[in-house]
């Protein structure tokens, strides 16, 4: 009788749950086996050493934050503000791809104690605010204006999470989609 593997991307998958909950030091090989329910000896089979393992944590998420994100966006295709909007809703939706900052954010603290995470983070942030400078540039003759809303909407999407504040007789979802009026207004 044929024993069945916990595929790679399990691994993977527990491997990011855990960096999220507590950053690189609770990607630990017995918990993650653990929690997927398998013993530690499978592990091997897929990664040299738990250093294996978290760089392919990190390029899953480098792969989904940023190339299928993007992937998404353009596969509709429409002009520099319908992908703007595209990219927006997404991110204010609640789709898993787009909105879990807890993972972004386990990165960036990483990324405060690791040279390589950090070099990697400037590389995907970098790629980040080329693809909205992409956008902007399409309706925005100014390039400090680009500069500017591309600040602001990647701003927003990190920080946005931290605002517990109420917006008086407006909603969170009026004020956003009044934040998405302004940053696709044209330039003045």
């Amino acid at each position: 009788m044929a024993v069945a593997r916990t595929p790679r991307r399990r691994w993977i998958d527990e491997g990011l749950r855990a960096l999220a909950a507590g950053g690189p030091d609770a990607v630990r090989i017995e918990s993650l086996a653990q929690a997927i329910g398998v013993t530690k000896g499978g592990f091997y089979g897929y990664f040299d050493n738990r250093r294996a393992l978290l760089e392919e944590i990190l390029d899953r998420w480098e792969r989904d934050i940023t190339d299928e994100l993007i992937d998404r966006v353009e596969s509709e295709g429409g002009d520099a503000k319908t992908r703007l909007r595209r990219l927006f809703t997404m991110v204010d939706s609640g789709d898993r791809l787009t909105t879990d900052v807890t993972m972004d954010l386990a990165v960036r603290d990483w990324a405060r104690r690791d040279p390589a995470v950090a070099e990697r983070l400037r590389r995907v942030d970098n790629r980040r605010m080329d693809y909205l400078r992409s956008l902007f540039d399409a309706f925005c003759p100014d390039p400090d204006d680009v500069e500017a809303r591309c600040m602001l909407l990647f701003s927003l999407y990190i920080g946005e999470h931290f605002v517990v504040a109420d917006h008086g007789e407006r909603s969170r979802a009026n004020v956003m989609e009044l934040t998405l009026r302004l940053l696709l207004a044209p330039s003045s």
